[in-house]
């Protein structure tokens, strides 16, 4: 008998994706679930002071506006269900919205909401616990300084809901690939202990959860997708009962599914492939295998499940002081000297109207300019500019002293160098700062539950439930003996020549995936990308004298490719973060550009 065969579309990647998605993937006509994924730390911090400022708001409301009005017809038509983390801070009062949306529109479907992730109302109690940040031993933050405070719950809750008749399910804050999960639980009947079942749904949520990235976006071979982004298709991935899947995209759509757009997408973010912790369970993804089956068709299997957490990571994010800064653009003879010495003045000429008006000093500076590739000052890699970015910027204690410097930084224009441009604008305005703080809570504190119009469920996680097995044991990662490169003659050629890349952040870490385009290479690759190298690499952007136990290098067989998690390299990341790249998207592309060594003979017979 064949396996049983769902089709989920992914119809958002974050907060604010394209509205088109949805009637999308609805014109195929043949899905079963469209999930949708909107939630970040940022977001969340977002959410918690809309809701602060009004007790209705503080879901994405463009989920009920933009993706559900239209479309509801079409859903309730075709039978497909829905599953979305859109409720955000305040999951209740988007499910009302939705509610109420339904019987405007005269249509017979069941909302259910999944509750329980927020434990705001619990900061005191968690900070009495004397719990510290699980990635630097940070203390809990000041109390009046929290913000929001979300558990990231995992896909059996969305499975109850499921199972007690709901068309579309909202929550709060789950595990992105929990949207995906859930509907296979469902469908399938799959046990909390099916942990290699529960691992490859993940990572089909996994490749999903940033809408076309796994469909041509972002892709390191851009030229081959580029011409049709416009009308890139979202992902749809076709699960069999036995986890085995299929990642897609609509008949005719834009874009393009191939090894190497789901292999840099399966890389994303992951860190240690072979402890890929989610909260219904402990992922291997090592010898995750990847096959094109056919054109923008490509099974995946092998992923495992090594057992599940006793705890939810959970993240806090609270508010410490202001940031703020501006982009000035300069061209002509000599703009990157031009740029540099601009910049020097503004912090001089700002810095002394702070101490005029009794204000302390900014908590940290930041100069950028774009264009000479000189990172704060002290890497400048291009010399003789024509045209630079000068990027700006400050955090301090008081909106005030932000205010200063982004006054002061446009007072000071008709004093600077010759050459200064910028496309006109109202003046920047300071923003508040949030930083993240993750934590991990027992599973037994946190109760959740699952509401319909009618009822409400209690659907608590399991807190105790033995590992299948530890991770299996890696072979070492192949490498060229150095001897070798003596023996033979030898030519460097860009890493991308060798290797696909993809590259995002987790807090103040960055993630950077390398997948070697053909076996042969990985060799190759590996001993050109040591930890001491990327180190070296990085080094702009790492503190000074950081050691490169800062890096970390993870191997994945079953792909051919190589991980790296650099720590305490983004500047606080997300929006605690003054830098150009806060978020390490664009790190892929500085390691995608160093040489590597080869043989001339692999050279040549892969005409490289």
């Amino acid at each position: 008998m064949a396996n049983k065969v769902i089709k989920i579309g992914g119809a958002s990647g974050y907060w604010g994706d394209a509205a088109s998605a949805t009637p999308q993937l609805l014109a195929s006509k043949n899905l079963d679930y469209i999930v949708y994924d909107y939630l970040a730390e940022i977001t969340m911090s977002i959410m918690a002071r809309a809701r602060g400022a009004d007790p209705s708001k503080g879901y994405a409301t463009d989920f009920v506006s933009a993706t559900l009005k239209p479309n509801l017809k079409a859903i309730a038509e075709q039978g497909v269900k829905v599953i979305s983390n859109a409720g955000g801070v305040n999951p209740q009062s988007c499910a009302e919205a939705a509610r109420a949306l339904i019987k405007e529109q005269g249509l017979n479907l069941k909302v259910a909401v999944v509750l329980g992730d927020d434990l705001l109302e619990q900061k005191k109690a968690l900070a009495d616990t004397g719990v510290t940040e699980m990635f630097n031993s940070s203390e809990f933050p000041p109390l009046d300084s929290v913000v929001s405070i979300n558990a990231y719950l995992g896909a059996f809750p969305i499975a109850h809901a499921l199972d007690l008749g709901a068309d579309i399910v909202i929550t709060g804050r789950c595990v992105d690939s929990a949207v995906t999960l859930g509907a296979c639980i469902h469908e399938f009947g799959w046990k909390r202990d099916d942990f290699d079942l529960l691992a490859q749904a993940s990572l089909a949520g996994h490749l999903i959860e940033c809408g076309t990235q796994v469909s041509g976006g972002n892709f390191t071979d851009w030229e081959l997708a580029v011409d049709t982004l416009a009308t890139a298709g979202y992902p749809i991935v076709e699960v069999e009962s036995n986890g085995d899947f299929v990642c897609t995209k609509p008949e005719g759509s834009g874009g393009l599914v191939s090894f190497g757009t789901v292999a840099e997408q399966l890389v994303y973010e992951i860190g240690d492939a072979q402890c890929y912790q989610l909260p219904d369970v402990i992922c291997d993804f090592s010898g995750v295998e990847l096959s094109e089956v056919s054109a923008n068709r490509v099974l995946v299997t092998g992923a495992k499940g090594i057992g599940a957490p006793d705890s939810y990571k959970t993240c806090v994010t609270y508010a410490d002081g202001f940031r703020g800064g501006r982009v000035i653009t300069l061209y002509g003879r000599d703009a990157d000297r031009k740029g540099a010495k601009l910049a020097e003045n503004i912090f001089i000429r700002v810095r002394q109207v702070l101490e005029e008006n009794g204000l302390p000093d900014f908590t940290d500076t930041s100069v950028e300019m774009v264009g000479a590739e000189d990172y704060f000052g002290v890497d400048r890699r291009i010399t003789n500019v024509r045209e630079v970015d000068v990027k700006i910027a400050a955090t301090h204690s008081s909106v005030k002293g932000i205010a200063v410097l982004l006054k002061e930084s446009t007072g000071i224009l008709l004093s600077s160098p010759p050459g200064v441009t910028g496309f006109a604008g109202a003046r920047p305005k300071p923003s508040p700062i949030v930083r993240l703080f993750s934590m991990l809570v027992p599973k037994g504190e946190v109760n959740i539950t699952v509401e319909t119009e009618n009822t409400s469920d209690a659907c608590s996680d399991v807190v105790s439930l033995p590992a299948k097995s530890d991770a299996a044991p890696l072979g070492e990662i192949p490498q060229i003996a150095e001897s070798s490169f003596k023996d033979e003659e030898c030519v460097e050629i860009p890493l991308v020549k060798l290797a696909w890349g993809r590259s995002g952040d987790k807090g103040n870490k960055a993630n950077i995936g390398i997948i070697a385009r053909k076996p042969e290479y990985l060799p190759y690759i590996a001993s050109a990308m040591s930890v001491e190298k990327v180190a070296h690499y990085f080094q702009h952007f790492l503190a000074e004298d950081q050691p490169t136990e800062s890096v970390e290098r993870f191997y994945l067989p079953g792909i051919n490719a190589l991980n790296f998690m650099l720590h305490e390299v983004l500047g606080g990341g997300g929006m605690a973060s003054l830098r150009n790249d806060p978020q390490g998207k664009g790190y892929a592309q500085i390691l995608l550009d160093q040489p590597v060594r080869v043989h001339a003979s692999l050279a040549k017979a892969h005409n490289l």
